[in-house]
Parts: C-alpha cells; sequence; structure tokens
C-alpha cells in the first residue's frame, strides 16, 4: 500500500489507517487481533488508539471531557484499547513493523498529561510512540503549557511526532505559532471528522494543513456508519452493536434534515453507478487531495475490505464535484 509523510518528518503511514475504537467496546480481544492481523497482511502499517477507547473508558472520557453523559455508553464493557493492542504487539512481536499513535484524552495539563503518557505506554507495552496527540483542546489549560511538555517528550525519545484530533484551524493555528516562537516540535499531524455529513474541515483545517504541511488523517469516513444508509429520521432503536447503539449521542451529530438529504442523494448515486453507498462514501473521504490517509474503524473483515476497494477504486473528479455539492 502507498505510503505518505506524516508532516515534515521522515516517519510514514500507509493510506488507510485502523482504527481501534471498536476494541475492547464493540469487539472482544480476539476479533480485535483477528481484525489487526489482517489489516497489516493487506499493508497497513498504522493503528490509531487512545486513552479513552474501550469498554468503560468511553464514557469517562465522554463525561469528563466532552461534558456527555449517556448510561448506554457502557453497554458491551469489555476493556481498554490499550491494552488489548499491547498484548497483541507482545505476542505478534512486530512493534518494529508499526506505527503506533495514541491520545491522551483526560486533560492537556502537563501533570496530567505525564501521568496518561506512561499509563499508555505500560498499557501498549512500549517504551516509545511513534505518534502522540492531544484527544481535544482543553479551554482550561494554556496551549504554551502543554507544548513544554510535549516538547520535553519528544527530546526524550519517547514520543517521535506530535500531533492533534478535534483541533479547529484557529487552534491549529495557534498551536503551530507557538511552537514556532519556542523553537520546538510542532504538530506534524491531525485528525478531524471528515465525510460526507459533517465537511466543515475541508474549509476550515485543510487550507491550513496545505500550507504547513501538516499530514490530515480524518477518522469516521462513514460518519459512524450513518452513510450506510441504515438509519431514519426520528428512529429510536438502532441496530444492535452499531457504533449508534454503543454510542447514542453520535445520533446528534448526523440526525439532521440535511443528513438526510445527502443520504438519498448517495442512495440514489449508488443505485446509478453500480457502487455500494459505503464504498461511495469512502472514496469520497479518501480523494481529497490534502488527505494523507483515512482511519478505520472495524468489527469485522468486510470492514477492512470496503476501505481497501474504496482506495483502489478512487473517484472522478466529476462526481466527487457533484457529492460534494449535495446539501
Amino acid at each position: 500500500m502507498e505510503q505518505r509523510k506524516v508532516g515534515r518528518t521522515d516517519l510514514t503511514i500507509s493510506a488507510i489507517g485502523l482504527g481501534c475504537v471498536t476494541f475492547g467496546r464493540e469487539i472482544d480481544e480476539e476479533t480485535s487481533y483477528q481484525m489487526l492481523d489482517y489489516a497489516v497482511e493487506q499493508g497497513i502499517n498504522w493503528v490509531d488508539t487512545a486513552e479513552a477507547y474501550g469498554g468503560g473508558n468511553a464514557r469517562a472520557y465522554r463525561r469528563n471531557f466532552m461534558n456527555v453523559e449517556d448510561e448506554r455508553e457502557t453497554s458491551g464493557e469489555m476493556g481498554s484499547s490499550e491494552k488489548v493492542l499491547g498484548r497483541w504487539l507482545q505476542t505478534r512481536g512486530c512493534r518494529d513493523q508499526v506505527i503506533i499513535c495514541t491520545k491522551v484524552s483526560s486533560g492537556n495539563s502537563p501533570e496530567n498529561i505525564k501521568r496518561a503518557l506512561q499509563d499508555s505506554l505500560q498499557s501498549l507495552q512500549t517504551d516509545y510512540l511513534d505518534i502522540y496527540k492531544l484527544h481535544g483542546p482543553d479551554p482550561e489549560v494554556p496551549i504554551g503549557e502543554t507544548l513544554a511538555l510535549l516538547h520535553e517528550q519528544v527530546d526524550q525519545g519517547v514520543v517521535k511526532s506530535i500531533g492533534c484530533s478535534n483541533f479547529s484551524g484557529a487552534q491549529l493555528r495557534q498551536a503551530l505559532d507557538v511552537s514556532a516562537a519556542n523553537g520546538w516540535p510542532r504538530f506534524e499531524i491531525t485528525q478531524p471528522a471528515y465525510n460526507l455529513a459533517t465537511p466543515d474541515a475541508q474549509e476550515d483545517v485543510f487550507p491550513l494543513c496545505h500550507e504547513e504541511e501538516i499530514a490530515v488523517t480524518p477518522f469516521s469516513p462513514l460518519g459512524a456508519g450513518f452513510l450506510a444508509g441504515k438509519y431514519s429520521p426520528g428512529q429510536g432503536q438502532f441496530p444492535q452493536g452499531s457504533r449508534f447503539d454503543v454510542i447514542p449521542a453520535h445520533a446528534d451529530d448526523y440526525f439532521s434534515e440535511r443528513n438526510f438529504r445527502v443520504v438519498e442523494q448517495l442512495r440514489r448515486k449508488s443505485e446509478e453507478t453500480g457502487e455500494s453507498m459505503v464504498r461511495l462514501a469512502m472514496a469520497w473521504a479518501m480523494t481529497h487531495p490534502d488527505v494523507t490517509s483515512v482511519l478505520v474503524g472495524t468489527r469485522k473483515r468486510e470492514h477492512i475490505d470496503n476501505a481497501l476497494e474504496a482506495l483502489q477504486m478512487g473517484l472522478a473528479v466529476e462526481l466527487r464535484a457533484e457529492m460534494s455539492a449535495w446539501d
């Protein structure tokens, strides 16, 4: 699989990344191992996790860091995604073959990052991280304090490169300016949500990343499964085991008149072209010229196969422009 540079570093990652958000939450450890083995066999060389990922971890993160409370988020609780990944790395003996990215999800103060980073290293059973990201901005902590601590970790070799997730263009610009002013390592990679239902990052974040040569690695190309077309307006019950069943608050992000119109246009285009809604939606996210790699969450091999087929299929410029104009 094509390898693409992470920002201005020497690090490269595959054009598809494996999102490990499902590990220990929607799929058990044995199934997680199967997904990891299959992904690596297909040429996917980087995996993305977070201290928040896994059964009860997701609920704690959303409650404490995003101010979202949902009791049903504990359904199917199994364990920590980082620990599942760490045990797989040890079992397979392949640490040097895989790019590991994890994120601090519980706050960006220097003290908390020190704690979170050590916990993540222990869980992942490694003494360094290829990529370490802030899971989101923290309005309680000046970004300079956060970056100073991350600079120390890069300087000590504990972290090779740093990045962020869920940052706006303005927040990313501020972080870059602080790093430049102090001669510190800068964010080389960012991870926004990006799909046909939530395309805002292409106007807010992508231009800055293009200008500054920052890798863009979007998550949720299917909008947590929304763009697969299996939901309807006003739906109260979600398919068991689906992302919306595990985290019902996702409905607040995607259930709108505009987005359901997009789904119907996607459905018609699928019927017209003979390509599945899933592959069309994924190909749309993958073919933006500023996208470095798209993260794909998975519960079964079919999800990885859909991503591989979408990458191989690509999307004609005219068709992508048509889909981008849907509203």
